[in-house]
């Protein structure tokens, strides 16, 4: 058998090729504002019902490329495997920066205490030392429902991503953290429903890198 499109910023390419034909089939035509957010959660998952579940609040898109351009911002995920996921090159490129406190230990020690999950106390943690960082969850419900708790508080991150997986509170969570990012004006990327993960959580911060560092194109990338 013979492979084409070995080169990956070939099989990038033919890839979005592919996802833009079959949502034509379908009669789908993506705003070309959240373009590259769609299609690459779409590239990541090869799940086109994030076409449905997806929801991106008005204009959030357009608010946080504007802020990861200036630089300084921080993402801070819920998962070291989304933190991997991240772009450190793009990253590099627009001046940004990414951390996951789910590994260090006095935030084991704490969740313990509490009788909470490292995930909340970590996503306590990303609003107490970066206010306007970009929070990602691909994972864990109780992140979701700590942030909104927080975002009811006062806090205003420039960004939530809140696309965890799974059958536990999951479904509750996002649909409250759509409600709450939406009645305080925060910018939100969340997948309603049970889909998601830390893959989907780190392709969508690597669109918003992306469009950030003029690397939408992976010719301009690679």
């Amino acid at each position: 058998m013979e492979y084409k499109h070995i080169l990956p910023g070939d099989i990038e390419k033919t890839s979005m090729s592919i996802i833009e034909g079959e949502l034509a089939e379908m009669g789908i035509k993506i705003d070309e504002s959240i373009r590259p957010v769609m299609y690459r959660v779409i590239h990541t998952s090869a799940d086109f019902d994030y076409v449905k579940n997806l929801r991106i609040t008005d204009g959030a898109v357009e608010a946080v490329v504007e802020k990861l351009r200036t630089g300084g911002l921080t993402f801070i995920t819920d998962t070291n495997m989304a933190l991997s996921g991240i772009n450190k090159s793009a990253l590099s490129k627009t001046g940004n920066s990414a951390c996951c406190y789910m590994a260090e230990p006095d935030i084991a020690v704490a969740a313990k205490e509490r009788g909470t999950t490292r995930a909340a106390v970590s996503m306590e943690r990303g609003l107490a030392e970066y206010p306007e960082g970009i929070f990602v969850s691909g994972n864990a419900p109780t992140a979701l429902i700590t942030i909104s708790e927080m975002i009811r508080q006062g806090h205003k991150p420039s960004m939530v991503i809140g696309v965890p997986v799974g059958f536990v509170n999951v479904v509750e969570s996002k649909e409250e953290l759509l409600q709450v990012c939406e009645e305080f004006g925060i910018p939100a990327i969340i997948a309603l429903g049970r889909k998601g993960g830390s893959n989907v959580a780190a392709s969508i911060c690597n669109a918003l890198l992306y469009m950030a560092s003029d690397g939408v194109d992976p010719d301009k990338r690679y």
